[in-house]
């Protein structure tokens, strides 16, 4: 750059140091600006980050062994006995004194054969009892005689063997003619059916003027007292339902009605259709209101008294370690993560280990991949694929 001489030197220091100065003001701020472009272009460009998918882990609920949980059954309302009514001898029907739905009380009359031939055969048995009866008393006279001469020597010894023979044999017909006439009255007798119990009657299976064999169904008869709840119970639930237990019936029928039942009988072998066990179970108790043929929603609850009493029973696949004691994987509630719970082992077995400890009723535990997972993990409970394969 040329001096001017009219200029100050003072003055041209002063120019010369601002235009040193000038480049590196403007290098400071394009560097600041270029910062500051790449610093927005990145905020720009920045996305959140996606939360890795939950996990999907082989999990159910553990319940103590001798409960189930809070499960309901369809079941209907029957009389615990119920009974045909059937005549024990063969005949023409001639009354019926009841019909469908009538009570009837022990000892009532309910229908009747005709009595015809049953009256002459008593008729026969009881002349045929009374000609034996007089032959036993000939005998009976016969063999006081011949006795009386024997001791008078007056008849041979064998006379009177024969005589005593005979007093036997007259004394065999007569009881047999006796048991034939007891025979012929009970035979009578069977031309009337009678109900043995106090009840009502269900079906009518025969009617008026109809000929009827010994041991046919003229009615069904419902006895009256205990009454039962019978529902099917599915494979899955058939282990728990031991006999005893109680379960809340309640009957639509009867709304805000509730009633406490038992479980009595539990069926050896399932239906071979519906591949179902049934299951009955006895009111405890009973009122007029509740008809036979009623629906009804059989409850039995989770709760137990004697739950503490219980162990787990688990499949070996869902034992983890915690350090050198055993533990499971437990999901927890609302949160679907995983918690490394130590429990405590009574009993290893086959294919099941016991657990006494550590474990609440309705928890969610790992039964499978346990060495595939981490505490903290989010996962999603999915029940097993075959259920069969983690049965205790």
């Amino acid at each position: 750059m040329c001096s001017d001489p009219d200029v100050p030197r003072a003055a041209r220091v002063s120019s010369n140091l601002a235009i040193d100065r000038l480049p590196r003001a403007l290098r400071l701020a394009s560097a600041c600006l270029a910062a500051s472009t790449a610093f927005a272009l990145a905020g720009c460009h920045q996305r959140p980050q996606a939360a890795p998918p939950a996990k999907p882990v082989v999990a159910v609920a553990v319940h103590p062994d001798g409960r189930i949980a809070e499960a309901s059954l369809p079941g209907e309302i029957q009389a615990r006995y119920v009974t045909p009514l059937s005549f024990r001898v063969g005949g023409k029907i001639v009354d019926r004194y009841v019909r469908l739905g009538d009570a009837v009380k022990t000892g009532q009359i309910v229908a009747r054969l005709d009595q015809a031939d049953a009256q002459k055969n008593l008729a026969n048995a009881q002349a045929q009892f009374d000609a034996a009866q007089h032959r036993l008393v000939y005998a009976k006279q016969q063999l006081d005689r011949d006795t009386a001469q024997a001791h008078e020597n007056l008849i041979a010894p064998a006379q009177l063997e024969q005589t005593q023979d005979a007093y036997a044999a007259a004394s065999a017909q007569r009881d047999s003619a006796q048991s034939q006439l007891a025979l012929a009255k009970d035979q009578l007798g069977y031309t009337t059916l009678t109900a043995d119990h106090a009840g009502s009657i269900t079906a009518e299976d025969a009617d008026t003027g109809q000929n009827v064999t010994a041991g046919q169904a003229v009615y069904n008869f419902a006895w009256s007292g205990d009454i039962d709840v019978v529902c099917d119970a599915p494979e899955r639930e058939l282990p728990q339902l031991a006999v005893g237990r109680t379960a809340t019936v309640t009957l639509p029928a009867l709304p805000g009605k509730q009633l406490s039942a038992h479980v009595r009988e539990v069926a050896p072998a399932a239906d071979p259709q519906s591949r179902t066990y049934r299951v009955k179970l006895t009111l405890a108790a009973p009122d007029a209101s509740i008809r036979l043929g009623m629906t009804a929603n059989v409850a039995f609850a989770a709760a137990d008294e004697t739950a503490g009493a219980h162990p787990y029973t688990l499949p070996a696949t869902a034992l983890f370690h915690q350090g050198d004691a055993p533990a499971v994987w437990v999901v927890r509630a609302g949160t679907d993560t995983l918690e490394l719970r130590p429990v405590r082992v009574a009993r290893y077995d086959e294919r099941t280990v016991s657990v006494t400890s550590g474990l609440n009723d309705g928890e969610r535990v790992v039964l499978q991949g346990v060495h595939t997972v981490s505490a903290g993990q989010h996962v999603r409970a999915v029940p097993p694929l075959h259920p069969e394969d983690f049965a205790s």
